[in-house]
């Protein structure tokens, strides 16, 4: 497999004007090439030199925790004469890149890799940032990587009107299977600058298969996204950022484990057990976070251990998994309702799954199978919409 920083070499006259351009870059500590070199030593090599390096959410150095507003200062990692400018701060305006952040520059070299869910902001950062370039006049390259859970399988309704935020800017479902430089050229041909936008496609890796088949091992992209299995799970463990469960922050398995002081294990994965969803165990455990939600606390819960992954379904597994922990103590379990993803009026829960149905089911007590059926839904819509998203990287977007 080749991503496009691996290929990047392959192209003597993208490369010829890399070198004689003004660069913007940006990137994470995950934009590694195959020997796991970093893009701007990979850059350094190739005779490139970035004069602005852009850092998403956590950091360009990648180690903010989850919601920290980052301001960029002096980074030990940049190169010389480079500035950092970080585009996950404290408002919605910081998202985008700022005129004079932009200014100067004939290019902005887009690698990030993405882990195969609407709320992982990576992609909604890259689309900002490719929408600014178009009202700039600047291109775009993206350096493309593949969807560490896949790129067939999809899972979980589009937004409704209303629901669009910066966990999903834009309506596709949660699981969307594409990879991000899909998802930039998407918008890029849907909202008419396709001519400013390229995308170095990633080859010799079948559009089905997830990390476990690659030849090189997953980078940790953000602080609590450390292995292949918990990207696999993070669809549907992202939910539970919107309620009081641990999203096992705090632990060496976030995502994967979850609960509460008030959690049964044992009771919340018979109910798993009962809901009859495939290709997972819930394994009762009791866990402390070190920090974050329940921080020194016990706290009675499950991990869940993918055994299929052709057949898990993380977005119904998380929903039922929600609904079984209410269910049992209503009075304990709470959807979060404070401030989220620079969103004060809308709950938590609503944006990630799309709607408030999910949530207001939960709470009047429905079955936690029917509830995350609904969730979990692929439709025509959404069917469509990735389709089209997919088709969107045609001559002259992909290189």
């Amino acid at each position: 497999m080749l991503t496009g920083l691996d290929r990047l070499a392959q192209h003597s006259t993208l490369l010829h004007r890399l070198r004689t351009e003004r660069v913007g870059l940006l990137a994470h500590p995950a934009s590694v090439s195959k020997r796991l070199t970093h893009v701007v030593d990979v850059f350094a090599e190739l005779g490139i030199v970035p004069r602005v390096l852009f850092g998403p959410e956590h950091g360009w150095a990648g180690n903010a925790q989850d919601m920290i507003g980052v301001c960029a200062g002096n980074e030990p990692d940049a190169p010389r004469g480079a500035r950092v400018v970080s585009l996950y701060g404290d408002t919605v305006e910081d998202l985008s890149p700022r005129h004079a952040d932009l200014d100067g520059l004939d290019v902005v070299v887009i690698d990030l890799q993405d882990v195969g869910a609407r709320y992982y902001t990576f992609a909604w950062t890259a689309v900002l940032m490719a929408r600014a370039c178009r009202d700039h006049g600047i291109r775009v390259l993206v350096l493309d990587r593949p969807n560490p859970i896949g790129g067939c399988e999809i899972e979980g309704r589009l937004q409704c009107d209303g629901f669009l935020s910066f966990v999903g800017l834009e309506r596709i479902p949660i699981r969307h299977g594409l990879t991000l430089g899909e998802i930039v050229a998407w918008r890029a041909r849907q909202e008419g600058y396709a001519d400013l936008v390229q995308v170095l496609v990633v080859t010799g890796l079948d559009r089905g298969a997830d990390a476990s088949a690659w030849d090189r091992d997953f980078v940790l992209t953000s602080p609590n996204m450390p292995t292949r299995d918990t990207a696999l799970v993070y669809p549907g463990g992202c939910l539970l950022e919107g309620t009081n469960l641990s999203d096992g922050r705090g632990t060496t398995r976030p995502f994967e484990m979850t609960g509460a002081p008030w959690v049964s294990g044992k009771k919340l994965a018979d109910g798993l057990l009962a809901t009859g969803l495939p290709g997972f165990v819930a394994r009762p455990l009791v866990f402390e976070p070190t920090f974050h939600k329940h921080a020194k606390q016990a706290c009675g819960g499950v991990q869940i251990h993918v055994t299929c992954r052709a057949s898990f379904r993380p977005v119904a597994t998380y929903v039922a998994l929600c609904a079984l922990a209410h269910h049992a103590s209503p009075r304990d379990f709470r959807f979060r309702t404070e401030r989220y993803e620079f969103v004060d009026h809308i709950p938590a829960f609503d944006l990630l799954t799309g709607s408030a149905e999910a949530r207001e089911r939960i709470t009047s007590g429905d079955d936690p199978r029917a509830v995350a059926d609904a969730v979990a839904l692929v439709g025509n819509e959404e069917t469509a919409v990735c389709a089209e998203a997919r088709a969107a990287l045609i001559h002259p977007l992909a290189l």
